[in-house]
């Protein structure tokens, strides 16, 4: 798959997330997914979907596999933190949102771990 046709099946959705037909979002960002696992940017969007359709293991396990863009670093702490807490396991989900934020702001400015 190219670049470009990737890009339009990322475009397509986005479009049915917008006109609120997720299942048909959830099937091609999980075809996305499945054609290349490293992708970060279906990645994201495939576990927020994931999440929304409560398979909370599954989006942590889509997360673990891709390389996320630092450009998205945000969204990928917010998402395996969700997923995390959905799991129950919310001391991991303390740990990696404090993991991000000292990543962002440094040790010295996450004021959460205080």
């Amino acid at each position: 798959m190219t670049d470009d046709e990737r890009q339009f099946l990322r475009t397509a959705a986005w479009m049915f997330m917008r006109h609120g037909q997720r299942p048909r979002a959830l099937a091609v960002c999980e075809a996305l997914v499945e054609e290349e696992p490293r992708d970060g940017i279906s990645a994201i969007a495939f576990s927020d979907l994931l999440l929304g359709a409560g398979d909370a293991a599954r989006a942590l396990e889509v997360l673990h596999v891709a390389d996320v863009p630092p450009t998205l670093a945000h969204a990928a702490a917010v998402l395996e933190t969700r997923a995390l807490q959905a799991l129950g396991r919310r001391g991991e989900a303390a740990a990696r949102w404090n993991r991000y934020l000292e990543a962002r702001k440094g040790a010295g400015r996450n004021w959460l771990a205080s």
